[in-house]
């Protein structure tokens, strides 16, 4: 029963390491993902640079646990960490489309495949705000052109064909894009009618005022 009581010992060591290691990894996507929220606020505020050093930080946090990925590679792939991947590519998307520059390479900012097309899907949805933040200021400029990167980026998820098991969950982020786009696009087209309807009625007003 010697050996038993090895073999029991080693397993158990095993698991603690794997347990404490867990522990890390939930702070740091708890941390990675407040991060990201942080960013993607500062960039609607259009605080760019701020938004950039968010994502410095997180980044820097990261690499200072990316030996606990090493020891267990099994907690990389359990899904602990792939959502907050998945919140930082939303970030550094939608940071990149709202500045009218092309989002970032998935290796480049070292992001998993997986996470980073689902955070293009939630970038959709961080664009709609961005839209509506114009109508809301009663500024349509730029709206077209943030439309058409959301339908783009759709694109892209939908030709992503693969099953869910390996794009985790893809297929249901597309369907909730594509009626964000769709809502958007009636709600900027309502209003671009308003306000053209609006200036024709003022002007017809101003030209009765001077008759």
């Amino acid at each position: 029963m010697e050996k038993l009581n090895e073999i029991t010992e080693k397993i158990s060591s095993k698991f603690t390491g794997i347990t404490n290691a867990r522990d890390e990894i939930l702070q740091l996507q708890r941390e990675v993902i407040r991060c990201a929220s942080l960013s993607i606020r500062a960039t609607h505020r259009g605080e760019f640079e701020k938004a950039k050093e968010i994502l410095a930080n997180a980044d820097n946090m990261i690499d200072g646990k990316r030996e606990i990925f090493s020891a267990y590679p099994e907690l990389y792939y359990a899904g602990y960490f792939l959502d907050a991947m998945k919140e930082l590519a939303e970030a550094r998307i939608t940071l990149a489309l709202i500045k009218g520059e092309d989002i970032p390479d998935p290796d480049e900012i070292k992001c998993e495949y997986s996470s980073y097309v689902n955070g293009m899907g939630e970038a959709i949805g961080e664009l709609r705000r961005y839209v509506l933040d114009k109508i809301r200021h009663e500024s349509f400029d730029g709206g077209d052109e943030v439309l058409d990167r959301m339908e783009e980026l759709y694109c892209v998820l939908t030709s992503l064909d693969f099953p869910d098991a390996i794009t985790r969950g893809l297929r249901r982020t597309a369907d909730i894009a594509r009626s964000i786009i769709e809502k958007t696009r009636g709600d900027l087209t309502l209003n671009i009618a308003q306000k053209r309807l609006s200036e024709k009625i003022d002007s017809v007003v101003s030209i009765t005022k001077e008759k």
